[in-house]
């Protein structure tokens, strides 16, 4: 008899009961809530992001002084916030079902469970650089691959460029914590806290689409229906999702416009120099 995939968050809650024995229940969730806070509590506390947030205003004017620009909309410490329960719920139901092109077996790197998943969900903890232009987004994450580097810590990064719109680049920062277990007995874990770094613009679409990006992904669609949005110019998913593409491409336009103003001036320089040739 073929398994039935579950088509939303209450019957994959049921074939979690089902399949795996994990009842999703309330001492779940608390316990959820519990190891996400010490994840919040250890990280805000690390070295490693210590150091990071006091390298900012000098990665600022470093930045400033390369390309005449400003690297962050604002200095104001980021706030590290934790994901909600339904949310990380949400992204093990991606993993083992939605996103799992193999089902009904496991994915690549097995189910993702209470025995692994807070190792496997990579935001629980999760903090956010906002940057003015797109070129600080490569920047920014070079120094946070040095500050890695130099605390003997594994990151791993990803370039987003979605389908439906959606562009930010993710820093996965890996390290040791200690976590209660179910038992309220404590156990250390390799888990990660991720690190977004976009642009203003595309902060706020984010703040626009965030809510309409979370119910499409849950979304169970064939392929057909994937790509039907792009023909229905009243779609909701039409206008969120060509939002997002324009405003990429508007950034991309402002860098060129600055890189043709920087030759400009440039070859200003070098007309106007005694020589003839570039200072």
């Amino acid at each position: 008899m073929t398994e039935c995939r579950p088509n939303s968050i209450v019957e994959y809650r049921a074939w979690l009961k089902d399949k795996h024995g994990v009842t999703v229940d309330k001492r779940v969730e608390n316990h959820f809530k519990s190891v996400a806070l010490r994840l919040q509590l250890e990280f805000e506390s690390s070295t490693f992001w210590v150091k990071l947030i006091n390298n900012l205003k000098n990665y600022h004017e470093e930045f400033l002084v390369e390309t005449g620009y400003n690297l962050f909309t604002s200095l104001e410490r980021p706030r590290i916030v934790t994901k909600p329960f339904e949310s990380f719920l949400l992204k093990t139901f991606r993993a083992n079902i939605l996103e799992n092109t193999g089902w009904p077996e496991q994915p690549i790197g097995g189910w993702v469970l209470p025995a692994n998943w807070y190792s496997r969900v990579h935001d629980i903890v999760r903090t956010c650089l906002v940057v003015k232009y797109l070129d600080g987004v490569e920047f920014v994450i070079g120094k946070i691959q040095h500050l890695c580097d130099q605390k003997g810590l594994h990151c791993e990064v990803a370039f987003e460029a979605r389908e439906e719109g959606y562009y930010a680049a993710h820093v996965n920062v890996q390290q040791e914590f200690e976590i209660p277990r179910l038992d309220w007995d404590t156990e250390r874990i390799e888990a990660h806290a991720e690190i977004q770094v976009t642009t203003q613009l595309q902060e706020v679409i984010r703040r626009l689409l965030h809510k309409y990006y979370e119910r499409n992904r849950e979304r169970v669609t064939s392929e057909k229906d994937a790509t039907k949005w792009q023909w229905e110019y009243r779609s909701d998913e039409f206008v969120a999702n060509y939002l997002g593409h324009i405003l990429h491409y508007v950034e991309g336009m402002i860098m060129d416009v600055r890189s043709r103003q920087a030759a400009a001036d440039r070859r200003d320089l070098v007309q106007h120099s005694p020589t003839g040739r570039k200072p």
